[in-house]
């Protein structure tokens, strides 16, 4: 029912915005760790970085998460929507920095270039990281997870050290299950309207 006073004028103090939108975390979060998974058995060699990965970067973990984002501004949450939109611009500028190239429409980035791209992203992480701590258990653990990751892949760029990349491909594959198990687990809890994955 709207309020109104003795004028007639609507009070909006008593006005209330019912959401009734769907939980985009669900979303943000599956389409992160799905395109992170695939990225990262590329880093721990077991296949080489083709179309697959660059076509879910473009799509799921750029555009999904970029839809979650602007979801999640709509529910009024500043976190969501920082960590939906940033991580799926990320997934846009890697696969735009790695195919430019290709078209011979920018040169390569530099080994100490892309190491100082994974680690402005890590630090955005690791304060990602710190406000997490006022939420689940689960999002703590996938923003843990990739804040180590980033700075991994920086190392491994600006050392030049296989080894280190490859170790970060396995890191960077826990990470990418983390995530899908945390999105996964709010669509579980969500149908069966009771705790079937705890997210903690």
């Amino acid at each position: 029912m709207i309020m109104t006073d003795e004028s007639g004028t609507i009070d909006v103090t008593q006005v209330k915005n019912l959401d009734v939108t769907a939980n985009p975390a669900a979303l943000g979060l599956t389409a992160f760790g799905i395109t992170t998974v695939l990225l990262n058995l590329g880093n721990a060699g077991y296949f080489g970085l083709g179309s697959m990965i660059l076509a879910m970067g473009i799509f799921y973990g750029g555009l999904g998460q970029i839809i979650a984002g602007i979801m999640e501004w709509k529910k009024n949450n500043t976190f969501g929507m920082t960590a939906f939109l940033s991580f799926g611009f990320f997934w846009l500028t890697l696969v735009t920095l790695l195919v430019l190239p290709k078209l011979g429409l920018a040169d390569a980035t530099s080994a100490s270039g892309m190491a100082a791209y994974f680690a402005m992203w890590g630090l955005f992480t690791l304060v990602m990281f710190i406000g997490a701590l006022k939420t689940t258990r689960a999002l703590q653990v996938v923003l843990g997870l990739l804040t180590v990751l980033f700075f991994m892949l920086a190392i491994g760029e600006i050392t030049g050290n296989a080894t280190i990349t490859q170790v970060a491909g396995y890191e960077g594959i826990i990470t990418g299950l983390s995530a899908v198990y945390a999105g996964l687990a709010e669509v579980l809890n969500e149908m069966y309207k009771r705790t079937v994955a705890p997210l903690g």
